[in-house]
């Protein structure tokens, strides 16, 4: 299943996901009661996590999708054009963001670095505050006043869990992962606070970490694609284009930590929460690499298999 949050009728309700037409579970579930006689207790969902995977509400979701498979015209009239629906993140608050840096071989060496083989080194892991980095799919991100001119891309997978887990093997992670979605780790690659500073071992550190906490740099979505759907999360093509022009095409098979372990390397020190998200870092061909850089009026598309495209407007 593909599901996901928008605002309907001024309400924020939880729905399944096409890419052109959207459903409300709600909706659904009226129209599956009155056509079986059966209630499903879904009237008041709210809470996309609730629906997916190893969420209380799962089976009864589960349930109506292969309703809706075939329910022919019944299920054509519950769909509402994404035009006329306004996205929203999928996963409302999320406890944690983590994200990953250098996990595809090529986007370090475009960068001037060397990857290490997966068992020399670990996952270089960062966090993003979600709630003011988060952005919904379609809305824009915001060219920050105080570092304005390098601002970048990167189109990441990403994770959300489904059931708490600590202390998980790789072998187990991914029974712990309720679905995949997309995210796009907006990045200012040259912020640089109080610029007549006095130098610091660390500095360099903490600028590139601040350059990925600016308000709207987090755009998420438009949905999360249940793992049973997905299959192998590491056999998944990703491409990421601005203005129509293609920056990243890449696949999934070429992170050096694979989902699994990713989920298994930071369970083993922080326990995992349902709807937490974890992005699993970029590919090569980000701006910084040619200096092509994120201005005003640019239209971004980042897009991976199985799970749909993350509109994104700069202003």
């Amino acid at each position: 299943m593909r599901l996901c949050r928008f605002n309907h009728q001024e309400t924020a309700v939880v729905g399944f996901y096409d890419d052109d037409a959207v459903t409300p579970i709600a909706a659904a579930a009226a129209a599956y009661e009155s056509a079986t006689s059966q209630s499903l207790a879904l009237s008041d969902l709210d809470c996309l996590v609730a629906a997916l995977p190893h969420g209380r509400s799962h089976d009864s979701v589960a349930t109506l999708a292969g309703w809706l498979n075939g329910a022919g015209a019944d299920a054509a009239a519950l769909r509402v054009p994404v035009e006329d629906v306004e996205l929203l993140v999928p996963i409302a608050r999320p406890n944690k963001l983590f994200l990953l840096a250098g996990n595809y071989a090529k986007h370090i060496e475009e960068g001037g670095g060397v990857a290490a083989e997966r068992a020399e080194t670990f996952p270089y892991v960062f966090m993003k505050p979600p709630t003011t980095t988060l952005t919904n799919p379609g809305r824009p991100i915001q060219i920050p006043a105080v570092s304005p001119d390098h601002v970048d891309w990167e189109l990441e997978l990403a994770i959300v869990i489904g059931k708490h887990a600590k202390g998980v093997t790789e072998s187990a992670a991914l029974d712990h992962v309720a679905g995949l979605t997309v995210i796009n780790d907006i990045s200012d690659r040259k912020f640089r606070p109080n610029p007549e500073r006095k130098e610091r071992d660390k500095d360099g550190f903490f600028d590139w970490l601040h350059g990925k906490w600016h308000d709207s740099f987090c755009p998420c979505g438009p949905c999360v694609t249940t793992l049973d759907e997905i299959g192998d999360p590491q056999s998944l093509s990703m491409q990421l284009t601005v203005n129509g022009s293609v920056k990243q095409d890449a696949s999934s098979a070429q992170m050096i930590f694979p989902v699994a372990a990713v989920v298994e390397f930071i369970a083993s020190f922080v326990t995992l929460e349902p709807g937490d998200i974890i992005s699993t870092g970029t590919a090569a061909g980000v701006g910084n690499t040619t200096g092509d850089y994120l201005k005003a009026g640019d239209r971004i598309e980042a897009s991976i298999e199985k799970i749909g495209v993350l509109r994104t407007i700069v202003e």
